[in-house]
């Protein structure tokens, strides 16, 4: 059973901190939604996950799962179950006890019990691993098996405070894959915390991006890319970055997959010298040095383009329609 998870105002001060942490956050999460908070440490983020848990206190505002007030709950009464960064498994016992040990605190009876672990490891195709300790698995299957001890529970609500960020890359591709595979069997309503921009992007239905405690931005993976509300957005989702160019009162935008090198100058082209290139197989990146820029730009180029060498004159152009706008102040024009 999933349920809508709804933040009004929600926010949290620690004491002694004049800035809070956490700062009036509206949010409505549909029941079955997968959404992503997504920013920098310190952003928020994970402060939020743990008040909605209930392992920290409100100090301002309302969290209501499935239309019901639950900030006054203890985390107990809430129907969510949590899976932490940290397996948090019990090393003395086998993955079968460790699934179950939840359920047979609450005293439900051992036929429930086994029953709900069957169908929780036939889900996870962990079946194979019942009888064995934590110490004789590797880390994808530790993380399988602390995600199954939030799944045999039933919550209304699963939330997952940067669950991969122990593992390699290839077994966090897999876990990604895995974990899109568990959302769409389960329906479940999940709410999931990370700094890792490809896991947002890939996972999401929705991203909410977190800076300094403020959400900066909610929609799905497609608007937050394309339509990137302030600068913050724009230069933290995509890899690589996207490309800003300041004219006085204005900054423009534009993603390195949409910069195009030339070789003749025009009306709608500046000057810029290749300072390092990278090829990366599928694609090549050209840095270039750009009057006007801070930093050197970067053009995403297909597989079949040029190899520009270092310190080649050349010349850019950035196409109208896929330039970005933001003002003074960061805003998207």
């Amino acid at each position: 059973m999933s349920a809508t998870l709804a933040l009004r105002g929600a926010t949290k001060r620690f004491d002694g901190q004049a800035k809070p942490v956490v700062s009036a956050v509206d949010l409505d999460i549909a029941a079955g939604e997968f959404m992503v908070f997504v920013g920098p440490s310190g952003s928020g983020k994970s402060t939020l996950l743990r008040m909605i848990a209930g392992l920290e206190e409100v100090s301002a505002g309302e969290i209501h799962i499935g239309g019901c007030r639950a900030d006054t709950l203890p985390a107990a009464r809430r129907g969510i179950a949590m899976v932490f960064q940290s397996y948090a498994l019990y090393p003395h016992m086998d993955v079968h006890d460790n699934l179950g040990f939840a359920l047979r605190m609450a005293g439900l009876p051992r036929r429930e019990v086994a029953e709900r672990v069957r169908r929780t490891a036939e889900v996870l195709q962990i079946e194979s691993l019942l009888q064995r300790r934590p110490r004789e698995l590797s880390g994808g299957q530790r993380q399988r098996v602390a995600i199954g001890r939030a799944i045999v529970r039933e919550p209304q609500v699963f939330l997952f405070d940067e669950p991969l960020s122990n593992l390699d890359a290839a077994l966090r591709q897999d876990m990604r894959i895995e974990l899109s595979r568990l959302h769409r069997r389960l329906g479940a309503t999940m709410v999931y915390v990370t700094h890792d921009q490809v896991e947002a992007m890939t996972l999401a239905d929705r991203i909410a991006v977190f800076d300094g405690g403020v959400v900066q931005q909610v929609g799905t993976p497609a608007q937050l890319y394309q339509q990137p509300a302030n600068l913050f957005v724009a230069g933290f989702l995509g890899s690589p970055r996207m490309n800003l160019l300041r004219s006085g009162d204005h900054t423009v935008g534009i993603r390195p997959e949409h910069l195009a090198l030339v070789d003749a100058a025009g009306d709608d082209t500046r000057p810029a010298t290749v300072e390092a290139v990278e090829y990366l197989g599928d694609h090549v990146l050209a840095y270039l040095r750009v009057a006007g820029a801070d930093a050197p730009l970067c053009a995403k180029l297909g597989p079949g383009a040029e190899l520009p060498e270092p310190g080649r004159e050349t010349h850019i152009r950035i196409p109208l329609e896929h330039r970005l706008l933001f003002d003074a102040g960061g805003r998207r024009l």
